[in-house]
C-alpha cells in the first residue's frame, strides 16, 4: 500500500480528489500527512477536515525551492510519519537533491498541460494563449528538471472556439481529478513499469 505524503501550496483540489478516491475504495493508499509551504493554503484545512496531519513548513530564505534546513526538516517529518511515496499537488517549489535522492522513483507530480509541451508555470494558460486546439494534464515522475520526468498518465481535452481560459481550466481540472488517483492506483497495484524515460502500464 502507498503511504502518501501530499505536498501543496494552494487550494488542494487534486489532494481532495485523492482523498475522495481513497474513501470511495478506488485508490488503495493511506495519506500519512499533508504538507504545505504556505501557512494559509487551503490544502491544510482539507487535511484537518479529514483528520490527516496538516504540516506547514517555512522554506525561508529560499523563494522558489525546497532546500537547506527546510528540506532536512521535511525529510525528518516524512520519516516520522512512515511515508513511502510523495504526491506533489500544486506544490509551487522546485524539489532539490536531498528529497529527490531519498524518494527516487517514489515521487510524482501533476502538470496542467500535455508534457513535454508547455512546462513550467501556468501550463494551462500557456496552451490557451498559444492557440492549440487540444491540451490536457500529465502525471509524471519527478526528477531534477522542471516537468521533465517520465510520463505515467495523460488526459486530453479540446479547446473549443467558445472556451475562455476559465472554462478551459475547469475542463482541465476535471480531468486532473481523474488522472491523478488513477495513476496512483496503477502504481499501488505495481502496474507501472519504468525503463529509463519509458513507462508502460500493464492493463
Amino acid at each position: 500500500m502507498l503511504k502518501l505524503a501530499i505536498f501543496g501550496s494552494g487550494s488542494g483540489t487534486n489532494c481532495q480528489a485523492i482523498i475522495d478516491a481513497i474513501a470511495a475504495g478506488t485508490l488503495d493508499a493511506e495519506i500519512k500527512c499533508i504538507l504545505a509551504d504556505n501557512e494559509e493554503a487551503y490544502i491544510l484545512e482539507r487535511a484537518k477536515k479529514h483528520n490527516i496531519p496538516a504540516i506547514y513548513f517555512d522554506c525561508a530564505p529560499f523563494k522558489s525551492k525546497l532546500d537547506g534546513e527546510a528540506e532536512q526538516k521535511v525529510l525528518q517529518t516524512l520519516e516520522e510519519h512512515d511515508v513511502n511515496f510523495i504526491a506533489l499537488a500544486g506544490f509551487m517549489r522546485i524539489v532539490k537533491d536531498g528529497l529527490l535522492k531519498a524518494y527516487e522513483g517514489r515521487m510524482i507530480n501533476i502538470h496542467p498541460s500535455l508534457l513535454p509541451s508547455f512546462p513550467g508555470l501556468d501550463g494551462g494558460k500557456q496552451a490557451f494563449d498559444y492557440g492549440v486546439k487540444f491540451t490536457g494534464c500529465t502525471v509524471h515522475f519527478v526528477d531534477a528538471g522542471v516537468d521533465t520526468g517520465a510520463i505515467i498518465n495523460q488526459k486530453i481535452i479540446s479547446i473549443d472556439d467558445e472556451d475562455t481560459l476559465e472554462t478551459m481550466m475547469n475542463k482541465l481540472h476535471a480531468q486532473e481529478h481523474i488522472a491523478y488517483p488513477e495513476a496512483l492506483q496503477w502504481i499501488s497495484e505495481g502496474r507501472v513499469k519504468r525503463e529509463g524515460r519509458k513507462i508502460s502500464v500493464q492493463i
